[in-house]
């Protein structure tokens, strides 16, 4: 699992429960991870600059980390709009492809994929449901 996996589930839990911080055992079930992979995932994003973890252990995004989480959230949602509505895939099926192809593809790439998307009216969800 990449880093951006937990960058983008902080975010997610983050915008579900509206609150600026989480715990690490609810990114771990929210990923279907160990505790022991999200505290390893957290370290490598504190020296990125992109999350702050407090004493009691809640981590919060940086502003460069919530700008990241954001970003990488919506092109989630863009892949999985246009997986499920363009092309008829199951949304379940979507959603890891949506996943797994965020990570692959170039930032050019990405934000070319956005402007067609746009260009072609397709909406771009801001549900938690994926």
């Amino acid at each position: 699992m990449a880093n951006e996996d937990y960058l983008e589930a902080v975010w997610r839990i983050m915008l579900e429960r509206d609150d600026d911080s989480v715990r690490s055992v609810d990114v771990a079930e929210l990923l279907g991870v160990s505790k022991a992979s999200v505290n390893k995932a957290i370290s490598t994003l504190k020296n990125h600059g992109y999350v702050e973890q407090n004493r009691y252990g809640r981590v919060a995004l940086t502003e460069p980390g919530r700008r990241y989480a954001a970003r990488l959230w919506r092109c989630h949602r863009a892949l999985r709009a246009f997986l499920t509505g363009d092309l008829g895939v199951d949304p379940a099926v979507a959603d890891g492809e949506a996943c797994e192809m965020e990570h692959a593809l170039s930032q050019d790439t990405m934000d070319r994929l956005l402007a067609y998307l746009e260009r072609e009216g397709t909406v771009v969800d801001g549900d938690l449901d994926g």
